[in-house]
């Protein structure tokens, strides 16, 4: 029999669509709950469920749901939610979660996201719904699941509405790039509750998968030209599951996530910072917080690195995916930890710190000393054939000066896929996604035209040397 798709990611389970649905939702399903019952320090009576807007999110929640029930735990509907607003409801009822999505990939894929009580699961947690994992079928049957659709929803808006004073926004114009995120009426509503006046842009009825770190995707070709027509002072948006922000400021120029991490940091009053290797390299020299923490790449490791550290906490990614650990206030109140990626919490931040300081969101991202930093990828690229490439890389020196040739290469670094610095100080890093047969390339330069240039390099030179 073929291999499965179905495998552990950098977030969560993915796979194609058609391998998930049916058996093998409801047998990673009950293998979690399996799990949920040796490492829940009490017991668990209700499993929350929500999901986006792919096709096959419906199908896949209802085999979750007729696993819930066979397992005779009370299975919860939240509808279609963001997966931290899903989380964080779930959290105050004292369950766990399941988020149907395929996050940023492609729509014939699809995944499920596991939630202990206590929030997002680890590496030690897939590992044990693995082990936990048998092939027994879970029989057909009509499942009811009760309906929490506007109370998750609520709790969510709660929480943002916590993040800035009362009107804060007002006077801003803000696009909201709705395509198919189930974020969009909540980022809407969370604006104009600030006193934004929010043009809705771009809603589509079917499922298109937006990566908010491949800015050159043809999705987002016409939001310079609205930006210009409806004089906006940002567009905003998330990913499908809305756990991923995506922010482009009034020049039409769009703002890396770990800047959008950063400012959500400051805004917040972090102590701490935790990301991973792909964040900007210059994060440590700007003085934000105290101590930086970096991280191989997926929220699993970032979680773990925040539940180790100390002092008021965020964490985030290269993606914008903002999580808020121990110790942060807001306007003198307490903000619950959400040890898991929300989008719209970083968005709001960095609007934010724009009306705080009074200045455009170009202004506010040029104070940070950062790095020339873009990322970008490389599709339909075998899992097999990235392995090929980045192995090569490792072991074979003399493959390395051919690939890099005049522009040489100082140093390198092995933390998760290769990062290299060439002759110069630029660095390029070639990652295999963990989510999607996907190869990814981040690069830093020293001016934006060398880092355009460096990208368009590495993307070439990976496409070169994984064709096939």
């Amino acid at each position: 029999m073929p291999e499965s798709s179905l495998k552990f990611g950098t977030s969560g389970l993915r796979g194609l669509a058609d391998e998930l649905q049916g058996q093998a939702a409801r047998q990673y399903t009950t293998a979690f709950l399996r799990h949920l019952h040796k490492v829940a320090d009490r017991p668990v009576e209700r499993v929350f469920l929500a999901r986006d807007f792919r096709p096959s999110s419906p199908a896949v929640l209802n085999d979750c749901a007729i696993a819930i029930a066979a397992a005779g735990l009370e299975p919860v509907d939240c509808g279609a939610l963001p997966t931290p607003a899903l989380a964080l409801h779930a959290m105050a009822g004292g369950g766990a979660a399941i988020m149907v999505t395929g996050s940023h990939i492609p729509a014939d894929r699809n995944g499920l996201k596991f939630y202990l009580p206590s929030g997002e699961i680890g590496k030690a947690d897939e590992a044990g719904i693995l082990a936990a994992l048998g092939d027994q079928p879970i029989s057909d049957r009509v499942v009811e699941p009760s309906d929490e659709v506007d109370a998750a929803a609520q709790d969510y808006l709660e929480r943002c509405s916590r993040l800035l004073s009362a009107n804060a926004l007002s006077g801003k114009r803000i696009g909201v790039f709705q395509h198919s995120t189930v974020a969009r009426d909540l980022i809407a509503q969370v604006l104009t509750a600030y006193g934004a006046q929010v043009i809705s842009l771009g809603r589509l009825e079917g499922f298109v998968p937006v990566d908010t770190e491949a800015f050159s995707d043809a999705v987002f070709a016409p939001i310079p030209g609205w930006i210009r027509e409806h004089r906006l002072d940002a567009v905003v948006s998330a990913d499908g599951d809305g756990d991923r922000p995506l922010v482009v400021d009034e020049q039409g120029v769009f703002i890396r996530g770990d800047v959008l991490g950063l400012l959500a940091a400051r805004h917040l009053g972090a102590e701490c910072l935790v990301t991973p290797v792909t964040s900007n390299s210059a994060i440590e020299d700007l003085g934000i917080a105290q101590a930086v923490i970096r991280t191989r790449v997926g929220s699993p490791f970032v979680v773990e690195a925040m539940n180790g550290a100390s002092g008021a906490t965020i964490g985030f990614e290269a993606n914008g995916g903002t999580f808020v650990g121990q110790g942060i206030t807001c306007h003198g109140g307490r903000l619950d930890p959400l040890v898991t990626r929300d989008a719209i919490l970083p968005i709001i931040c960095a609007l934010g710190e724009s009306a705080r300081l009074g200045l455009a969101l170009s202004e506010v991202v040029a104070q940070l000393p950062l790095k020339n930093a873009l990322a970008d990828r490389l599709q339909n690229v075998a899992g097999e054939r990235s392995a090929a490439f980045l192995d090569r890389l490792r072991s074979d020196p003399a493959y390395v000066d051919e690939i890099f040739g005049d522009l040489g290469v100082s140093r390198r670094a092995d933390i998760d896929g290769l990062q290299f610095w060439t002759a110069e100080g630029d660095m390029v890093h070639f990652r295999a996604s963990g989510n999607a047969p996907e190869l990814r390339c981040y690069v830093e330069g020293r001016s934006p035209e060398v880092t355009r240039q460096l990208l368009e390099w590495g993307l070439c030179a990976a496409a070169r040397e994984t064709a096939g």
